[in-house]
């Protein structure tokens, strides 16, 4: 009795399992996955672990985000509170800090919100980078004669200087 033989992207299947998960796999359908919702690409691609990583790093960032704007708001009004020329307003510091020192901690706070939403944004780009290359890597076969060999060059030797020649076996 013949096998079946399944051509997928240049590589024969002989075995005759058609449902293997890495024959319908799709880079695009990942990278979908991902950007619809952090993390789902990583669960499609069966890197269970990465999910949980991926995860992290946005609600950390989304978490900085918070923080740094409810902070900024903070001094923000502190700062407006001190220079409004007004002396019924008072901020919550009770003037303990000069105006200059309350807008230089305001300025602080804001720049730590922009780059947090800097790191948000990455979070999210990466996130889908890598469920996409992941994705492209499940069809990837390493076998197990796979080896590596560094040997003088002889020509190079011959005349007196160094050489390297650099073998790879599949």
């Amino acid at each position: 009795m013949a096998q079946d033989t399944l051509m997928v992207a240049g590589v024969a299947d002989t075995t005759g399992a058609r449902s293997d998960w890495r024959l319908r796999h799709s880079p695009q359908r990942a990278a979908i996955y991902s950007a619809l919702l952090p993390g789902a690409g990583q669960i499609y691609n069966r890197k269970y672990w990465k999910a949980p990583i991926v995860w992290g790093a946005i609600g950390a960032s989304f978490y900085f985000v918070q923080h740094n704007t409810r902070e900024y708001e903070r001094y923000k009004d502190a700062y407006v509170a001190l220079v409004d020329g007004d002396p019924s307003t008072v901020d919550e510091f009770d003037g303990a800090y000069s105006a200059d020192a309350v807008l230089d901690v305001a300025e602080t706070y804001r720049r730590w919100r922009d780059w947090s939403y800097i790191a948000l944004g990455a979070s999210y780009i990466l996130n889908i980078m890598d469920a996409s290359v992941d994705a492209h890597f499940a069809r990837f076969d390493v076998g197990r004669d796979l080896s590596l060999q560094v040997l003088p060059y002889a020509p190079m030797t011959a005349r007196g200087t160094v050489g390297l020649s650099l073998t790879a076996t599949f």
